[in-house]
């Protein structure tokens, strides 16, 4: 199988992605009441794309200049056979925000997906523990994320339906 990954721009993709994120943060995993929140005003979404269906999310957001996190990573139930998708989600969170200034980028990341990002060149900083599950802050090795081309949009209010 094929897939792009890319800034989920137009209504129907930002639709997408936020209902793709309520079905499996607060359906599937019940971590929320509501998966929305305040960092969603400051955070870009991105899309894995297989045909013209989105089956992965994540959102990258500057919590101080050079300094990104991202979060809310997550694939449909029907293609979590393998890592292509999260691999390729990552790949596309981290390059982006080195391409538009990142000096560090952090995850908190669920316990099970620590050792899939250590393969992916991130190290643990530190153990937490976040709506009662053990999570580790990670942070990516820059140095395996080279900067890509894509401008930064400029941020438009996101609504969840």
């Amino acid at each position: 199988m094929s897939y792009q990954f890319k800034l989920a721009k137009s209504q129907a993709e930002i639709e997408a992605y936020f209902e793709l994120r309520r079905s499996i943060f607060t359906e599937e995993q019940q971590l929320f009441q509501d998966d929305v929140d305040e960092l969603d005003d400051i955070a870009y979404p991105i899309i894995a794309l297989h045909e013209s269906n989105i089956v992965g999310v994540v959102r990258i957001y500057e919590i101080e200049p050079r300094v990104w996190y991202g979060g809310r990573l997550g694939t449909h139930a029907d293609y979590r056979k393998g890592w292509q998708i999260g691999k390729g989600l990552i790949y596309k969170a981290v390059t982006t925000a080195s391409t538009w200034g990142c000096d560090r980028f952090l995850a908190t990341v669920q316990l099970q997906n620590v050792r899939f990002f250590q393969r992916l060149h991130w190290e643990s900083q530190e153990e937490l523990i976040i709506c009662d599950r053990p999570h580790h802050l990670m942070e990516a090795d820059l140095n395996f994320y080279p900067p890509g081309t894509e401008p930064r949009p400029v941020l438009q209010i996101k609504e969840a339906s």
